[in-house]
């Protein structure tokens, strides 16, 4: 399953952006893998905190081997020891199993986030164990496809920003700025924020002054 957008929003960021639309133009569709299911996204962005993306893969898999799914009532089963059995830190164990014991209770109720605004459900993730703003703001992206997610705190855009803009740096005033032109699809903007940064445009280089 992948982040889905088409025609509709690629066609409105070309025609707000002339170098955003050079960018789309040179990079074309862009796959970006999604989870459907929310319990699971958020123990898998638990996961992934400060490890490469290869340990949070192999990790994955021997959750899924073991477990069989990730859901409240498997993690549970597991319990703490069985999550580090996985792989997985002393610290971000405790956050697993405090949010599954958290849904299995009723103390959170995940089948509302859905429901909530943008800012709502970053809130209401946000207060779990473990899950600060970005990593809420990458559910609410990957997880539920929220078309309008721009995050300032993720370093991988501001990059992004600095090298398709041509500036030294970005401050939360002239991030504000980007969000303004992008809106409503600020999620689609991202993705092609993401690939720049990651070298898929040649010739494009990062203006950050240099350490």
């Amino acid at each position: 399953m992948y982040f889905e957008y088409g025609e509709e929003e690629i066609n409105y960021l070309r025609k707000k952006d002339k170098r955003l639309c050079e960018v789309i133009d040179n990079i074309g569709h862009i796959c970006r893998e999604a989870d459907s299911d929310l319990f699971s996204a958020v123990v898998h962005h638990i996961v992934g905190q400060q490890i490469s993306t290869k340990a949070q893969a192999t990790i994955w898999k021997r959750m899924l081997d073991a477990l069989g799914e990730v859901s409240a009532q498997s993690v549970l089963s597991a319990g703490e020891e069985g999550l580090q059995s996985f792989g997985i830190s002393f610290r971000k164990a405790g956050y697993i199993t405090d949010f599954a014991r958290k849904v299995s209770s009723g103390e959170f109720n995940i089948e509302e986030i859905p429901l909530m605004t943008d800012e709502e459900a970053i809130a209401a993730l946000s207060s779990l164990k473990g899950i600060g703003v970005w990593t809420a703001e990458m559910i609410l992206l990957f997880c539920m496809q929220r078309k309008n997610i721009f995050s300032y705190d993720d370093l991988a855009i501001q990059r992004g920003l600095r090298m398709i803009y041509h500036h030294r740096s970005i401050d939360r005033r002239l991030f504000e700025k980007y969000r303004r032109r992008f809106s409503p699809y600020c999620s689609v903007a991202s993705l092609y924020l993401w690939a720049v940064s990651g070298g898929a445009v040649a010739g494009l280089r990062d203006y950050a002054p240099k350490k």
